[in-house]
Order: C-alpha cells, then structure tokens, then sequence
C-alpha cells in the first residue's frame, strides 16, 4: 500500500489547521472574544482532520490485512469445491460503492458563487472608522480569499475525478466493443499542442545547458593549447556558439508560442479550462498559482497588488457629525447583515456540492471495513488453501483500488469541509464585527441624545431669559422710548445667544467654521453693504439725540410725524398744507436710516420732550398811527390765549432741562416792532404754541384781534392793513 500519500494529505490538514492558527492569533490580538470563536473553529478542523485521520488508519489495516493473506497456506483438501473462482468470488462478495454523482455546472456555479461572495465582502462593507475594524476587515479579506483556494481546490480535484470517470467509461466501451484497447490495455492520451510546446521548450533548454558546458570546457582549453591546437578549437568554439545562438532564438519563438497557445486555447480545454478561466478573475487570490501554471511574472504583479487599510476616522463632538457617524454605522450594520445571508446562502451551496462526495467517500471507507473484515476471517475449509493466492492478489489489487478512490475523492472532499468551516468561521467573524459596531453606536446614539438634550435645554434657558427680560421690562421701564429700546436690545442679545448655542451643537471644526465665517462675511459687506449702512444708522436715529415714534421731523424736504422706526428704515406720515396749518395726506413716506448719512439731506426735529412750535402775528402801521395802542392791545390778546395752555409748555420745558441737564428760559410771548420794505412800519407779536393744538390757538388768536379791532375805532384807524399770522420758523 502507498500510505504515504494519505498521511500527505493529513498533513495538510495540519497545515490548514496551522494556517487557522495563525488567523486565530491575528485576531486575538484585537478581542478576546474572537479568540474563543477561533478556538472553536480549531476544534472543528481538528475533528475533520481526525476523521481523515481514522480512515486512513482503516484504509491502512485493511491493506496490512490483505498482505497478510498473501502468506502461503496449506494444501487445499479434499472437499474444495471444483469450481476454483468460488473463495474469490466469496471474499469480494461486497458491493462497490457507485461512483460519485459530480455535475459540471454544478462545480462553476459553486466557484462563481464563491468568487462573488468574495467580492461583496472584500468591498461591499464600508468601514465606519473604528479602530476594531481594520482587524475585522483583515481577518475577512484573509478568511474568503483562503475559502476561494479551497473551492478551486476542491473544483480541480472534482474535475481530475470527472476526467478519470469519463476516460474509465471510454475504456469500458472500448472494451464491450472489442477494440484492440481493450484487449492490449488503455493508450496513453494524445499529447496537447500546448504540452508539446512545454516538452519541446524543455528539450531546447537542455540543449543550451550542454552547449553551453561544452563552450566552457573549449575555453578552457584555448589557454592552455597549442598555436596549432588553437585554431582548431577556435572554429568548434564558433560552431558552438552558433548553436547556442540558434538555441536561444528557438527557446525564445517557442516560449511566445506557448504564451499565445496556453491564452488562446484555455476556453476549449473542459472543465479545467472553464476553472482556470474563473481562476484568473481572481488574481489577488490565485496570482502565485497563476503565475506558475502560465509563466509570467504579470498575475504575480497582480497578486502583489493589496487594498489599503481602513482610516481610523476621528471622533467628532458635533451634532451633524455625531448623527453621520450613527448613520454609518447603522449602514455598516445593514450590509453585514447581508454579508451573513449571503455567507449562508455560500455555506448552503457548498453542503450541496460536499453531500455526494462526502457520501461516496463514507461508502468507500465503508466498504474497505467490509473487505478487511472478510480478508481476516478464518478459512472456511482446507479445500480453499489451493486458491488463497489468487484470492490474495484480487484483495490486495481492490484495496489499492479502494486507496485510489479514497484519495481522489479526499482530494475533494477535505478543501470542501475545510471552506465550510473557514464560511462558518466567517460568518462569525461578521457577527462579532457587527456586535462591535451595535456597541458602539449605542454609545454614539446616547452622546447624540445628551447632545440634543442639552441643546434643547440651552434653548429653553435662553427662551426663559429672554421672557424674564420681557416682562421686567414692561413692569418697570414705563417710557415707551426707552421700553422700545430695551426691547430691541433682547432680541438681538437673544439672537445672538440662540446662535452661539446653535453653532456649538451642531459645528465641531472650529477652524473651519472661523474660514467659512471669514469668507461669508466678506461677501456679506460687499453685497449689503446699503443695510449693513441702514443698520450702522439705527444705533444714531435710537440715540440720545435720535428721534422716536411721534416725533415731528422735516428731512429731504419732507415734513410729517414719525410713526415707526424699524432696524433698517423709518417712516413717516406726511403733512402737508398752506401757511401755518399742516394736515396728513394720508401717505407714508419711508426712508432708510442711511440717509442720516447723506450730506445734502439735512434732518430737523423738535428738541427732545419739547412739542411747541413759534408762530407770529404781524400788522401792518400807518405812519401817523397810535402804535403803542396796537402794541398794548395785541400783546394783551396774545398773553390771555396763551396763559390758557402755559402750564403744558412749562411742562415741556422741565422735561427737556431735566433729560439735557441744561437750564432753558420758559417760552413766553414777545412783541416788537420793526420796519419792512413792503409794509413800512410793522408790529410783530410772536407766541409759542402746542403743535398739536395749534391751528385751535391761531384760530382763538384771529377772532380775538377781529373782535378788538371792531369794538376800538382808535385801534382800527393805526392799522393799515389785515393781520397775518405765520410760521416764526421755516422748514
């Protein structure tokens, strides 16, 4: 018996097992817990190693067995039955197990289905930046491409049982239909064009070998020869040379030719062709076996060719990047979860495809039991010694048949076994990367949640004092003014605030934000650069000296009362009249703050806390008049209206000195009297009034001057004309 080929293929059991080690290790070195999980994958492949292990040992005995039958036997007796090929066919009475059922589409559609399960978990699963997850990605990659050797492993192994199984049913044929193969034994196979190439380039390399040992022993022997000598072995030293010229240049066309034969005809060469075909998708995997079957050193360069590790991405603190983060991550967990369905479904697919192997091989083991049993037992009688050698040498040639069998078919079915555990051994290694993952998206869920739990109770704090702000001020700032102002200054303290809180939850790049902020705002002063203007002017209309809501201006020829003063622009409600007396013309002007700015556009307001305005009254005097009669008679008119409103006046003054801190003399009646081009002699009384009384008081004013002017003839006869009433001051 050849045992030396199974206790081969054992030991490369324990080197896969050494190879698993090695893996278990790598990942020990990154958890503990997936430390457990290799120990377990280690005890399966040990199992599957012993069970190899345990029929080889029975494949063994059972040949030790039947060399031991082979020893000579006594003579056979005299009641041996006449017909000599009963013990043999009493010793092989045991049925041979069928071969094994292999289907060709079935062994691609396995191989396809692993190099694509390889591809999706090499590259369908993003990293989420841990930095468990290098280990976890390593160990993937290093576990699906060991599952990828095994299947085509395994595949080749199925094929070379295909080949032997149809060329055995050549041979059967040949044989049931008398040709001369089945009666001189099976011919050798006709060799491929490409098997003739590899042949002849090793018979041309041989050649160039001897050549070149004879072109340095002829060397050597010109140093040392003869002129005459010489020449002679200079002409075989040329005649060499030129063969090995000739050698080289036909080592180099034949090499060519095989390169071009072996990639033209790959795809017509069977089930082999079709695997080595699915083999060079694969050359990060399978580029070493690549490189030896074809001879180039380019599927090397491509095996040599890995991806890069996994960034480590940094934690961020901001509430954007926290919630990509755990949107990653669940992401992440989503495709593992796909990645364990399709390692299933790839665990599923190779069961199916171990199942008639792993049958037929339990059936060989099986029936070598079965044959050592009956080549132990006992002759039945003396009359069978007389046949022991012939029954000897069909046993031993059936348990080498048996031996044969069981290697083809181990061959197969341990790189099978071996992918089904480096599939489980996978799929727990997903399910240990996603639980490292859940893990830490729970931690990164409950900072996202404290996060937007301590943004939302910064908000509502800023939300109560700017409440608290509201209602202190409407209990205790009574002035409407001053109310407005302060009202104004909480928002943009709100404002401000609600920012500040927004940027530090959601932003966690400080530099990048103080760029971007630097850029906006360059943008923001060349584009609004009117309203930033109209906003700068706010701070100076709301000013000490500024105006407010009720204010009577005059500005860019406009006169009217202020009825709203807004963060970028004014308005106004325009008056407008003859004379003295101004109405509203039912429009509103609207001006912008930055026309405080503007030099051609002058503003006038009342001074602050003051609403009187100087009107005059002004008769006209004959030159022989009694002036100092009209003088008296108006002046007392005048004063008697005006002691009727004087009190308010007062009042308005004492509010200005107290706001200026400034002393101011009280608004009171005054006469005079002047010359005029026009008129000549002129008296002028001029009286403050109440702006929003004023066309009441002129109107007092009038009828008063009529009625006196009526009831005194001397007062009557001094004026030469009608008296004017007006404005004391334009604008």
């Amino acid at each position: 018996m050849d045992t030396r080929r199974i206790a081969e293929t054992v030991g490369s059991h324990e080197s896969a097992k050494s190879n698993r080690d090695d893996v278990a290790r790598n990942v020990g070195q990154g958890s503990k817990t997936l430390q457990s999980v290799v120990l377990r994958v280690r005890h399966r492949v040990a199992h599957w190693s012993l069970l190899i292990l345990a029929a080889s040992f029975v494949v063994g005995a059972a040949t030790v067995s039947s060399s031991r039958s082979q020893t000579p036997k006594p003579a056979p007796a005299a009641n041996a039955p006449a017909n000599p090929q009963a013990p043999a066919s009493t010793s092989t009475s045991t049925s041979t197990p069928a071969p094994a059922q292999l289907d060709r589409d079935a062994i691609l559609h396995h191989l396809n289905a692993v190099i694509t399960w390889y591809r999706d978990v090499t590259t369908k699963i993003k990293p989420v930046g841990l930095p468990s997850d290098a280990i976890y990605q390593d160990n993937t990659r290093e576990l699906a491409a060991d599952a990828v050797r095994l299947a085509f492993q395994s595949a080749r192994a199925e094929a070379a049982i295909i080949s032997g199984m149809s060329k055995s049913d050549k041979s059967g044929a040949n044989a049931a239909a008398g040709t001369p193969q089945a009666n001189g034994g099976a011919q050798p196979p006709q060799p491929t064009q490409q098997q003739n190439l590899a042949q002849t380039a090793a018979r041309i390399s041989a050649q160039i070998d001897d050549t070149q040992t004879k072109l340095d022993a002829v060397n050597k022997q010109i140093a040392s020869a003869s002129r005459a000598k010489q020449k002679e072995l200079l002409a075989h030293r040329d005649r060499l040379q030129g063969l090995l010229t000739l050698n080289k240049a036909l080592q180099d066309t034949i090499q060519k030719m095989a390169s071009f034969v072996g990639g033209a005809t790959e795809g017509a060469q069977g089930l082999e062709g079709n695997i080595d075909d699915l083999a060079h998708s694969v050359p990060e995997v399978l580029g070493n076996d690549n490189a030896k079957k074809s001879g180039t050193a380019a599927a090397t360069a491509a095996a040599a060719a890995a991806p890069p590790k996994p960034p480590v991405a940094q934690s961020s603190s901001g509430l954007i990047g926290q919630s990509l983060a755990l949107f990653d991550q669940m992401q992440t967990m989503h495709q593992i979860d796909q990645m364990i369905d399709a390692t299933t479904k790839m665990r599923a697919t190779s069961e199916t495809l171990r199942k008639p192997l792993r049958d037929t091989l339990v059936a060989t083991i099986q029936h070598g039991r079965d044959l050592a049993n009956q080549a132990q037992a006992p002759a039945a009688s003396a009359s069978a010694s007389s046949d022991t050698g012939a029954t000897s040498q069909s046993t031993t040639q059936e348990f080498q048949a048996i031996t044969a069998r069981f290697k083809e078919l181990a061959s197969a079915t341990v790189p099978l076994s071996q992918e089904i555990v480096l599939l489980d051994e996978s799929r727990t290694n997903f399910q240990e990367w996603q639980k490292s993952i859940r893990t830490e998206s729970q931690y990164e869920l409950r900072g996202l949640i404290t996060r937007v739990v301590g943004l939302a109770l910064a908000l509502a704090a800023v939300f109560i004092l700017s409440e608290v702000w509201r209602r202190l001020t409407f209990r205790y700032v009574h002035e409407a003014r001053r109310r407005r102002q302060f009202l104004l200054m909480r928002r943009f303290v709100t404002g401000f605030l609600i920012g500040i809180v927004l940027i530090m939850g959601f932003v966690s790049e400080f530099s990048s934000l103080a760029t971007f902020a630097g850029f906006v705002t360059a943008g923001i002063a060349v584009g609004l650069q009117a309203i930033l203007l109209s906003i700068a002017a706010y701070f100076f209309v709301v000013g000490r000296y500024g105006i407010r809501v009720g204010d009577r201006i005059s500005i860019a020829g406009v006169t009217g009362d202020v009825i709203d003063i807004g963060l970028v622009r004014f308005y106004l409600m325009e008056l407008a009249g003859t004379g003295i007396e101004l109405y509203p013309t039912g429009r509103v002007v609207m001006f912008s703050n930055s026309v405080l700015f503007q030099a051609g556009t002058p503003l006038f307001k009342q001074i602050p806390g003051t609403e009187y305005a100087w009107h005059e009254v002004a008769v006209s005097l004959t030159p022989d008049s009694n002036y100092k009669l009209v003088q008296d008679k108006l002046s007392t008119i005048v004063d008697a209206i005006f002691e009727k409103y004087r009190s308010v006046i007062e009042n308005q003054l004492g509010g200005t000195e107290r706001r200026l801190e400034v002393s101011l003399a009280a608004p009171k009646p005054e006469s005079r009297l002047q010359f005029t081009d026009a008129a000549g002699l002129e008296f002028v009384v001029r009286y403050p009034v109440d702006i929003r009384r004023a066309a009441e008081i002129d109107d007092n004013v009038t009828r008063s001057i009529l009625d006196s002017l009526a009831s005194t003839p001397d007062l009557k006869t001094s004026v030469s004309g009608p008296p004017k009433i007006r404005a004391a001051i334009k604008g």
